[in-house]
Order: C-alpha cells, then structure tokens, then sequence
C-alpha cells in the first residue's frame, strides 16, 4: 500500500476535460499552438496530470467531433498558422466567445493551400503517407472527390467510384493528383504539430486521454473505403441505422443514423479495421476514451426506414473477442469504457472482464439516494467527472435542477449552493475513483452559457471558447492544493 505523503499515488491523477477548439487565439479557433502550450504550463501548474479531448478527427455535418469524415484523420481546423509559420496579417475579425465553423473553414483553407503551395519536403511527406497508407489513401481521395462534386456525399458519385472500382480510383486519383496531394499535406502538417503537443504534455507529466466514437457517418472515408464491413444496400445507404431505444429521456429513444458495422465481416479479418482505428488513435493520446462502451456487448438495430428509435431490436456485439484481438495486437488495453445509460449486467461484466475503468457522473447523483453516482459507492478503478462534454456545467446543472436535487446535493457534499461547481470538484477529488476529471468551465464556475453540447439540438454545438487568461494562477493554486491533499 501506498503511504507517502510527498508523491501522489501512481495510480490517482486529476485532469482537465478542455477540446482544444475552445482554447482562445486569433484564427477563431483554438489551435495546436502556443495557446494550448500555455494551457498546458496551466494545467501542470495546478498539479494536474491528465488532459482529456474530443475526438481529434476532422468534424462532418454540424461540426459535431462525433461524426467524422475519417476515423483516423486530424482535424484540419486545428493546425496552428503559427506553427506552420505563415506571416498572417490580414486577419477577419472573429468571436472570442464562440467558434464560427463555416467562417473559420473557409480562412483557415487559404492558409492551408498557401502554406501547401510553399511546401517543399517531399521527402518527409512521401515518408508520412507511406507510414499511414492504410488509410490515408481513401482520405486524401475521398476529399479531392467531395470537394469536386460541391459536397455531394460519396454515394452520390459516378457509379464506379461509388463501388471503389479499383480501375476508376486509379484513373481518379491521377486526375486529381494535386488536390489528393494537398489533403496528404493538411495531415502531414496536423500530425507533425499534434507530436510536438504530445511531446509537450508529456514533458510535464501529462498523458492525454482521448476519445473514440463507436460509430462513424455514412458519409465518411472509412464507410466509402470498407463498404463490405457496414451494414449497407447496393446502392450504399445503411439498411440498418445505430442507435439506442425509448427510455426515461425520450420516449421515441435516439435515432443516431450512423450505419452499423458487420461484425461477422470484421470477425473474420480478426478486427483488423478496428486495431488499425484504436492503434492510429492512440498516436493522439496515451488513453481512449470508448465511447457506448455497452454497444459492444449489445447494440440497438433501427431498420433505416424507420423515423424513430421505437421499432428497433438488441443485437449481440462481438463482445470480449474484439478486446482480445485488440490486446494482442497493441499489447495492453489503454481504455475508459463510457459504461453510462442504462448498463445491464453483462456489460459490468465484459468491462471487468477485460480490466479498465468505467466512468461515474457527479451531477447523476442527486436524483436518487444511494446513486451508484455518489462518490461512497465508487470503486478505485472509476474515472469520475463532475460533468461531460453532453452535460450542463455544474453551475448551469444546479440552477435548473428539482428542489429535490438541490437539497440532496447541498446535504452531501456540505456545501452552499453558491459553490455547489467547487464541491462538485472536491467530491471527485477526494474519492477513491483512481481518475477524477473537470471540465474547465466547472473551475471557472461558469454558466449554461458555457455548454459544450445539447444533445439533440442542431445547431450552437461544440462552439464555446475560452476567454484569454480565464484560467488564472489562483485556480491552478487551490486545485494544486486540493490534488496535495488528495494524493493526487
């Protein structure tokens, strides 16, 4: 047993949940420079040693890091102009407060073609794409040809490209030689910069921990490029659609869209597109957060006719072979399984079975007495959150809650209900979860304002940035302070 009073256990760390878009900068997004090394020098000051992200991957419809165009991909959108070193003068002028996506886009990819222009290590890229051509050959193609049908998506394309006729690719891919080229350099250019970021957070004891969706969109490079793995008509829409059944939230349940996967097909490759997609991503972070943990154990199969989640039925997961296959190939399991919603047995078990943690929301607590929520009833592998990016923050969660909810939380954690954003902070920290994770509008103490994500709602997602010098010496003081106690 670990007794020291000077060194924190090597097992309990506190983090900061924070995507690097909502950082502050001049191109009205955060970016991969020196913002984010400056949060980093942050966060390490306030005795921190985990930083947790969205997925990384670049964003499709409604900017949601959800819905990807690639699984395996950077988000262009966050290469740093700095770090690119582009002498930028002529800059719009965009909020502070929020990220303006289309606008964004479209300035940030005139920065991205002049820097491509005055490109001149080929070597280097050859080197690069050859390294990730498992997947970054259907990328780079799969967005020359998007951009040259305005958008349209893949299934819309000439017949033989839709089928990915081998022929046709080849014949595609001389004939947009340049553009396919330009989309390897937008990754060369993230993957390089993302090095130097890791490098940096490791430098000051921080492991990253990122985020794998379950599910991809249709209307990505990975669907487009492994069609015999989805579950997909001739014509390449879904005939059957992911998502999860009516319940206490919503009486006609979720109705996700993404196009499920053929687990027999991936069986018998022995998962290979799945080692290739987690082995890629943990390139960006030392751990994966796997999100709908409980799809692997049993998913919700909608017919895609249907409009509703209503008319679905449960189907078997590839369960512990996928977690089995995973660990031989990659060596360990470097895993957070989102084990939220309603959880049967059996996926506790599959999630003890392979050995990592699950998660534990503070703000679910308060609604029942003896939540499985409430930090007493945690075991040490947990990663606790006082919140999520799909939550409100805990200021926004108080001041809507029941009179119920108020009571319960105000008589558990000892606190007044004008702090009740800190307490949630100390009650993650002082429990025995092995990882407590803040999102950082909770330590700013910050409004419904400050929401990440309304599930649901279609628009005003994933927008919310961070003011310049929010993050202030004194919170990294008392959080320092509180992971000293704490053992963390």
């Amino acid at each position: 047993m670990h007794t020291s009073t000077h060194s924190p256990s090597e097992h309990r760390a506190a983090g900061v949940l924070l995507h690097p878009t909502s950082l502050p900068g001049r191109y009205g997004i955060g970016d991969l420079g020196d913002e984010l090394f400056a949060f980093l020098d942050w966060a390490a000051s306030a005795g921190m040693r985990l930083w947790q992200v969205l997925p990384l991957n670049p964003p499709g419809f409604g900017a949601s890091p959800y819905g990807c165009v690639s699984s395996f991909a950077g988000n262009p959108l966050l290469i740093s102009p700095d770090r690119l070193q582009l002498d930028v003068n002529d800059i719009p002028h965009f909020d502070d407060d929020h990220v303006q996506f289309d606008r964004v886009a479209a300035f940030k990819f005139e920065l991205l073609r002049i820097a491509y222009q005055r490109f001149h290590d080929h070597a280097a890229l050859d080197a690069f794409v050859n390294e990730q051509s498992h997947w970054i050959d259907d990328y780079a193609l799969f967005m020359a040809l998007k951009a040259k049908s305005d958008g349209a998506p893949w299934w819309k394309w000439d017949r033989k490209l839709v089928r990915h006729d081998t022929a046709a690719l080849k014949r595609a891919r001389d004939q947009n030689a340049d553009e396919v080229r330009f989309w390897q350099f937008v990754q060369f250019a993230f993957f390089q910069q993302w090095d130097a970021v890791r490098a940096a957070a490791h430098a000051r004891g921080i492991r990253i921990i990122g985020d794998v969706p379950i599910y991809v969109a249709c209307d990505s490079a990975d669907v487009w490029g492994h069609r015999e793995l989805f579950e997909l008509d001739a014509s390449g829409h879904p005939t059957f659609v992911a998502g999860v059944p009516p319940d206490y939230f919503s009486e006609t349940g979720q109705r996700w869209g993404n196009p499920l996967y053929r687990w027999d097909e991936m069986r018998a490759t022995n998962f290979e597109w799945w080692i290739a997609r987690v082995r890629t991503n943990l390139r960006f972070a030392d751990v994966l957060r796997l999100d709908h943990f409980r799809g692997f154990v049993a998913y919700w199969e909608i017919p895609a006719n249907e409009p509703t989640a209503v008319h679905g039925q449960w189907k078997p997961g590839p369960g512990i072979a996928l977690f089995d296959a995973l660990r031989d190939a990659l060596g360990g399991l470097p895993l957070i399984a989102e084990d939220l919603g309603h959880i049967t047995q059996d996926v506790h078990e599959l999630r003890n079975a392979i050995g990592v943690p699950g998660m534990r929301i503070l703000q679910f607590g308060f609604g029942q007495n003896d939540s499985p929520h409430l930090p007493h009833r945690y075991e040490p592998h947990t990663v606790v959150y006082s919140g999520t990016h799909d939550n409100d923050t805990a200021r926004g969660w108080y001041e809507s809650a029941s009179a119920e909810e108020h009571e319960a939380a105000t008589t558990y954690l000892g606190c007044a209900s004008d702090s009740v954003a800190w307490c949630l902070i100390r009650a993650a920290y002082t429990s025995v979860a092995e990882m407590a994770i803040v999102p950082a509008q909770d330590i700013l103490n910050l409004g419904s304002e400050a929401r990440m994500n309304r599930p649901g709602a279609t628009e005003g997602n994933w927008t919310w940035r961070l003011r310049p010098g929010a993050l202030t010496h004194d919170h990294a003081a008392r959080l320092r302070r509180l992971a000293e106690l704490t053992g963390r």
